[in-house]
């Protein structure tokens, strides 16, 4: 596939919002059975944010897009379609995509909520690439927002140490010369759904004291087999992504990978050959994200000049599901 002949939809902007409150490794230790040193081994995260009592995944949003609107100076009726990628949104229903177009004032904005987990913020972008190619609209946002400290257990040392709250955004519009999103790869493994999971409050499981009393209401997480799917899986898609544009690992001028554990980035750089400074990582501030960790590395690496025009930027990800992806993109 030819880069100069593919679509010219491209990001024209981004933005990030994350809480106040920060939650050190110190902090922890007063809460679970753990320690700085080990959690800063074993993940490579410091500290998160930690939203209020009175946030929801919406308010995070709202902020994030924002930002992104007023980076780019564009006016909120501009907006043609908005995706939000959350697996923690402020009810199950109406949509958290619903909610934060009124906060946002996006009044001609067809919204919706998109739940891949970790991956939901890749996922959102090709489902928003797709729709404007194949219609008339223009200009889209894609935010991921995550609130999990809301869904964590914090009796659980194993999971809650590593997640954090925040909120990325980012704009896409048409007619974008030069800049295009030229290549992606999806894919996903149901058989394994039971690896990363909140088992209770659907309609498998519906909210009972039973449920409560078990917590299984909580994010449950088998870290040593989800470590080995997600380096391989990430890896994978990155590679297949940029085979079908004649790409190679070479031509990668940054990588930004979902924010998950600092050994699974570094497994990801040494398998795809990349150094350290070709890879953005920034989960030392903010812990895991999920589907707003790839939108607010995205955010930093631009504000810091990691990013320049022409650059080849490559986005992966996995999440619960399980599924995974990776998106290339000509900045």
């Amino acid at each position: 596939m030819n880069i100069e002949n593919s679509n010219n939809i491209g990001i024209v902007g981004t933005g990030f919002y994350v809480p106040e409150k920060v939650l050190t490794n110190f902090d922890l230790e007063r809460i679970v059975d753990t320690t700085d040193e080990w959690i800063r081994t074993r993940t490579g995260i410091n500290e998160r944010r930690i939203a209020n009592e009175e946030e929801a995944a919406s308010d995070l949003a709202s902020k994030a897009g924002l930002k992104a609107l007023k980076n780019t100076n564009t006016n909120p009726k501009e907006i043609d379609l908005l995706i939000i990628a959350t697996l923690s949104p402020d009810h199950f229903m109406p949509s958290t995509a619903c909610i934060t177009q009124h906060k946002l004032g996006l009044k001609n904005a067809a919204c919706f909520d998109l739940s891949a987990a970790c991956s939901g913020f890749v996922y959102s972008l090709f489902a928003a690439e797709s729709i404007m190619k194949n219609s008339n609209y223009n200009t889209a946002m894609i935010i991921g927002t995550e609130i999990f400290s809301k869904i964590v257990d914090w009796k659980d040392r194993n999971t809650c140490v590593l997640f954090g709250d925040g909120a990325g955004a980012i704009i896409i519009k048409k007619g974008q010369k030069g800049k295009n999103i030229i290549s992606i790869n999806f894919g996903s493994d149901g058989s394994s759904a039971d690896l990363l999971e909140i088992p209770a409050g659907g309609s498998r499981l519906p909210t009972t004291y039973r449920t409560i009393d078990k917590r299984q209401h909580y994010l449950k997480m088998e870290g040593r087999k989800i470590y080995k799917l997600a380096k391989k899986m990430m890896v994978d898609s990155v590679i297949r992504a940029l085979d079908k544009v004649e790409l190679t690992r070479k031509d990668i001028d940054l990588l930004i990978p979902h924010q998950a554990n600092i050994r699974i980035l570094k497994a990801v750089a040494k398998k795809l050959h990349l150094p350290l400074e070709k890879i953005m990582i920034n989960l030392e501030k903010y812990g895991n994200t999920s589907a707003a960790s790839i939108p607010i590395a995205l955010d930093e690496a631009v504000s810091q000049g990691k990013i320049k025009k022409g650059d080849i930027v490559v986005l992966t990800a996995f999440g619960a599901g399980l599924t995974w992806g990776a998106i290339v993109i000509r900045w």
